[in-house]
């Protein structure tokens, strides 16, 4: 019998955090009582959130070769396009794993697992994320080594990003990185004189496009 927080953030859409503190507020009900936490619930148990009556969904993974020009959001800001006009009605429903910025491309992660968003986005969980990025001029050997060494400070922290050079104008570099800051490629490089012009998500964690095309979709299983 699953813990009913699983149960809740798998089918709610919601981390397990979310779930607990859900329960301890006195907004879940099971069979018309209020739970409590750490109860285990069986397939024939009624499980109602905050008055929705939580069913048990097919899990859907999908992967998205986000194009420039479309947000992760679910509405439209201005002409701005969303990526969900990509998508087909029955997966309008999917939670974004973490986003990409409206001028940023690559892989975007959707899912109606609320558990399994968490766990890739959560700090305590070290997802690596690789992108390809194109600055505006060769990037100079003290600043690399700031950058991949060092770190660069923040407003939010020390940026510190893994750099693999991709060409010998030394204008397109690989970077790996750990963390998942707003605009925190663009602010490192920005920091030190640099325009990123481009950016891509070529993996997330262990998930990758794999010659997925741009503006292209499919679904993939679970992986831990």
């Amino acid at each position: 019998m699953p813990r009913l927080n699983k149960y809740i953030a798998t089918n709610f859409g919601v981390s397990r955090r979310e779930a607990d503190n859900l329960i301890s507020a006195g907004k879940v009900l099971v069979n018309n009582k209020t739970a409590v936490i750490g109860m285990q619930i069986s397939d024939d148990d009624s499980v109602v959130v905050d008055g929705k009556k939580v069913s048990q969904d097919k899990l859907i993974y999908l992967a998205l070769n986000k194009p420039v020009d479309y947000v992760c959001s679910r509405k439209r800001q201005g002409d701005t396009p969303t990526i969900y006009e990509l998508l087909p009605e029955k997966y309008q429903t999917l939670k974004s794993v973490g986003r990409l910025d409206r001028n940023s491309s690559g892989l975007i992660l959707l899912t109606n697992d609320g558990d399994f968003a968490f766990r890739m986005t959560h700090p305590s969980f070290i997802k690596t994320k690789i992108y390809e990025v194109t600055i505006d001029r060769p990037l100079e050997p003290l600043h690399q080594q700031m950058i991949a060494d060092f770190g660069i400070q923040l407003p939010d922290g020390r940026s510190q990003l893994g750099l693999e050079r991709m060409n010998d104008e030394r204008t397109a570099w690989r970077i790996t990185m750990s963390e998942g800051r707003n605009r925190q490629i663009r602010r490192t490089f920005e920091a030190v004189g640099y325009k990123v012009v481009s950016l891509h998500r070529t993996n997330f964690g262990p998930y990758g496009l794999d010659g997925l095309r741009s503006g292209d979709f499919i679904e993939v299983p679970k992986v831990n």
